[in-house]
């Protein structure tokens, strides 16, 4: 059981709205990417995480590095065919090849909308968007659908009468109802026209029995996020209902169009794209 709160007794330096003596989900997921903004409270939380991890015969960096490969490959798929809007909710902290850098480099003429609340991802990823005219941030929680969709930041880049990606990449784990985690993505899905996608990523279990992961949890329960749950393939899939999962269906993100056969008995993410249908 894990006893100690993570928490630091001197904040380090930070941007204003930051506090460094809790942890971020969005800190401790930049510190598996190997990324630089983060705090000695994150550094302290992940390690625990990457300890269970690695119990459980998984390494959450690499699996995190995985992940952010699977979003690249999708979101470089979906603009070669055609879409042009993309709608990234909980982006998280900018590191390399972001949605707008793979969407604008194989389509020039692409608007991107990234959606979060923490403040340290909105303060570095307003300083990265300053410049580019086709990208924005709104400040959005994943619980409110209708406030992001409503959103006038939303509304001056996406237009839901045409195509549009919305980007769900290792966030739903951070609703723990099964139902609420479905519902909050159909109400995006409901708003999307014929021929949009939902691009999916969430953390599985393999055939790892989940007592196995109590501690990860833990350690979860002590960021703003509050939890953390894991889900099996069928779950996952219950995410998607309503798209027609494009090929090769909802696999581990480093076997979605890459060069890796599936494996589902080891704990990963699972990563799928589903097309909205006429």
């Amino acid at each position: 059981m894990i006893e100690r709160r993570w928490r630091v007794s001197v904040p380090e330096q930070a941007p204003p709205g930051v506090d460094t003596t809790v942890p971020s989900v969005a800190r401790m997921y930049d510190y598996y990417l190997m990324g630089k903004d983060n705090y000695a409270v994150d550094r302290e939380a992940a390690e625990k995480v990457i300890e269970v991890s690695r119990q459980t015969g998984s390494d959450i960096r690499l699996a995190a590095r995985a992940n952010r490969a699977f979003l690249g490959r999708a979101v470089r798929a979906l603009a070669d065919a055609g879409v042009r809007q993309f709608l990234d909710v909980g982006t998280g902290l900018p590191t390399q090849e972001n949605v707008h850098q793979v969407a604008l480099r194989a389509a020039p003429d692409s608007r991107v909308v990234y959606v979060d609340n923490d403040p340290m991802v909105l303060v570095h990823a307003r300083a990265l968007l300053a410049d580019n005219p086709r990208t924005t941030v709104i400040d959005g929680d994943l619980r409110d659908p209708a406030g992001i969709l409503g959103d006038p930041g939303v509304a001056s880049r996406i237009d839901f009468g045409e195509p549009v990606a919305v980007v769900f990449c290792a966030v739903l784990q951070f609703v723990q109802d099964d139902e609420e985690a479905a519902a909050l993505v159909g109400a995006f899905r409901e708003r999307l026209a014929p021929g949009s996608h939902i691009v999916l990523s969430h953390p599985f279990p393999g055939e790892r029995p989940g007592e196995e992961f109590e501690e990860i949890g833990q350690v979860y329960t002590r960021t703003p996020s509050g939890s953390f749950t894991l889900r099996g393939r069928a779950s996952v899939g219950r995410l998607l209902a309503g798209t027609e999962l494009l090929e090769p269906g909802l696999v581990p993100v480093q076997s979605w169009r890459g060069d890796v056969p599936p494996d589902f008995t080891v704990p990963s993410y699972l990563g799928g794209v589903g097309r909205v249908p006429a």
